[in-house]
C-alpha cells in the first residue's frame, strides 16, 4: 500500500535500487588480473599466500586496511534528503 502521491510498489523499487547500487559498488571493488609482488603504496613485499588468496591484489595488508578505513569514514548516500533541502 502506497501513501500520498506515490504509486504502489514505490518503496520496494527504492529498496531494490539501493541494493543494486550496493552490489555494483562491491563488484567494482573486487580485484582481478595478475597480483603484484610489491605493494603499490609502500613497496613492501606482498606475501605469497595473500597473492594466491586474492587474485589481482595490489596492496599489502596494512595499506589495504588503511584504505578500507578511509572508505568506511566517507559519508553515505541519503536518498531521502533533509527537510531543508526539500523546502528550497
Amino acid at each position: 500500500m502506497a501513501g500520498g502521491w506515490s504509486r504502489d510498489g514505490a518503496v520496494q523499487d527504492q529498496i531494490d535500487a539501493s541494493v543494486e547500487e550496493a552490489v555494483e559498488r562491491a563488484r567494482q571493488g573486487l580485484t582481478h588480473g595478475k597480483s603484484a609482488r610489491l605493494c603499490e603504496e609502500c613497496g613492501n613485499k606482498i606475501p605469497e599466500a595473500r597473492r594466491k588468496a586474492i587474485p589481482g591484489v595490489q596492496l599489502c595488508i596494512s595499506c589495504q586496511s588503511a584504505l578500507e578505513e578511509e572508505a568506511s569514514q566517507a559519508p553515505g548516500l541519503n536518498r531521502r534528503g533533509s527537510k531543508d533541502s526539500q523546502l528550497r
